[in-house]
């Protein structure tokens, strides 16, 4: 199982993303957190921004095909995406997953 990240400039697009992303069937859930500041450089210049974080949670096979996904509907030049892979999850939770991913 992968957690994969990505933010959005707010709740509404996050919503929106999320809902097209399990639509699509890369993902089996994504949950989209509250607002945060992100600081990070761009142009030679530190920004400051509220954004929202999306957690989603999907296989590793899907990973190509939800990054590009991501890739190609994001409003961001360069999008956040940030995948990190889980040690462990309840069985009933991946065979959950896995029938609906495959």
């Amino acid at each position: 199982m992968l957690l994969v990240m990505t933010t959005v400039s707010n709740e509404d697009v996050g919503k929106a993303f999320a809902e097209k992303i399990v639509e699509a069937r890369l993902a089996t859930c994504v949950q989209v957190m509250p607002r945060m500041t992100s600081v990070y450089v761009w142009d030679g210049a530190i920004q400051k921004d509220d954004e929202h974080l999306l957690l989603i949670k999907t296989l590793e096979e899907k990973y190509d095909e939800l990054e590009k996904f991501i890739r190609e509907n994001h409003s961001y030049e360069i999008p956040e995406i940030v995948a990190v892979r889980s040690e462990r999850a309840a069985d009933g939770y991946l065979e959950w997953m896995t029938k609906y991913l495959r």
